[in-house]
């Protein structure tokens, strides 16, 4: 539940946000996290009608509590962007001191990302019914990808020699990722049907052919899941969890899972290593000295 606006921000605060989101686009943010700043700080500043350098730490804690029923993630990520907007100001000097330093973010909660096995994997590719349909499961799990990496990548982007691809990750980090020849069999197969000329990978079925949209590529994945067996609730990010875990019960090392899942921080990749029941009898079994 979102507090009640007090009235429009104040000028001086509204006009520093403005400063913020110029400087990031220069750093090299993408659209979508500068658009995410933006909403976060404009609901920020109809709370907190105060000039920027009038803002105290008890402001900020203020506002954090008064969102209720959230989850601490989401007020985590609240306080993320508050960070970042107030320690820029400091570190431009537009500010003498960073309000928000002194404030932790919240626990994280620790929840381990639910995978598939690979039996309820095998049922969502016999739920499949087009080749699109198909090249989309087995991409998406095949390389690890994040849905808007899958959603942006272009068929020229694919290097069919080496079974790879180049995508532009978080950040605007670019990093190699790769198919399985099952991925590379049923991607082919579907591009082979297509008759158009468009530059995405993955396009809409009917005429004018664009890219098929992140939402388009949930409700493809969402109505393979329905028609399968799998009770899990499926979306895209569940065969990134998939491919992680899978990668790590059949003995990846982390670092290598990292820089394919592109993820700067190993902590991340790390809730992934946190064996199945399955696994963990299974090591047992195989290094208890009898």
């Amino acid at each position: 539940m979102r507090p009640a606006p007090a009235q429009e921000g104040h000028p001086d605060l509204q006009q520093k946000i403005q400063l913020f989101l110029a400087g990031k686009k220069l750093e090299g943010l993408s659209d979508l996290t500068l658009k995410g700043y933006g909403i976060e700080l404009r609901i920020f500043a109809e709370h907190v009608h105060k000039a920027a350098d009038e803002i105290t730490t008890a402001d900020l804690r203020l506002y954090l509590g008064e969102f209720k029923g959230l989850r601490l993630s989401s007020i985590s990520g609240k306080l993320s962007v508050l960070k970042s907007f107030f320690s820029w100001l400091a570190a431009e000097d537009i500010l003498l001191k960073d309000p928000s330093r002194k404030i932790k973010p919240p626990k994280k909660e620790k929840r381990i990302p639910k995978a598939l096995s690979i039996e309820e994997l095998e049922m969502l590719r016999e739920a499949c019914i087009t080749p699109r349909e198909r090249a989309l499961i087995e991409v998406m799990y095949a390389t690890g990808c994040r849905l808007s990496e899958v959603q942006k990548m272009n068929r020229d982007d694919v290097d069919y020699q080496t079974m790879s691809a180049s995508v532009i990750g978080k950040g605007n980090k670019e990093r190699t990722v790769y198919f399985s020849y099952k991925a590379m069999y049923h991607l082919k197969k579907y591009l082979m049907r297509r008759a158009d000329e468009a530059e995405a990978l993955f396009i809409t079925e009917r005429r004018p052919y664009r890219r098929l949209s992140a939402r388009g590529i949930q409700r493809e994945v969402k109505l393979i899941a329905d028609r399968s067996e799998v009770r899990k609730n499926v979306h895209p990010h569940v065969l990134r969890h998939t491919f992680a875990t899978l990668m790590l019960n059949n003995g990846a090392d982390i670092a290598s899972v990292q820089a394919l899942l592109g993820h700067e921080d190993p902590g991340t990749t790390q809730i992934y290593a946190q064996s199945t029941d399955e696994r963990k009898q299974q090591v047992y079994k195989q290094h208890l000295v009898q």
